[in-house]
């Protein structure tokens, strides 16, 4: 699945949920959702596989300093 095509479906997904809509047709195939915790799964799985596949995000490094005292 391409990146276009992750986004195209998360978007059907969100508007699914906010709809309050359980069943939606995408692309010639059904999906269903039982409950809004399903729903919200896929989402949430969606968005991560979005995340790494996007190539035009940099991940900003963090450096956090620390100190300690031996006693």
């Amino acid at each position: 699945m391409t990146l276009a095509e992750m986004q195209a479906l998360l978007s059907a997904l969100l508007g699914m949920r906010f709809g309050g809509v359980r069943s939606i047709t995408y692309d010639g195939r059904q999906i269903s959702y039982g409950s809004d915790a399903e729903l919200a799964t896929a989402i949430f799985d969606l968005e991560r596989r979005i995340a790494a596949a996007d190539t035009t995000v940099t991940r900003a490094r963090v450096s956090r300093p620390f100190a300690s005292k031996d006693l």
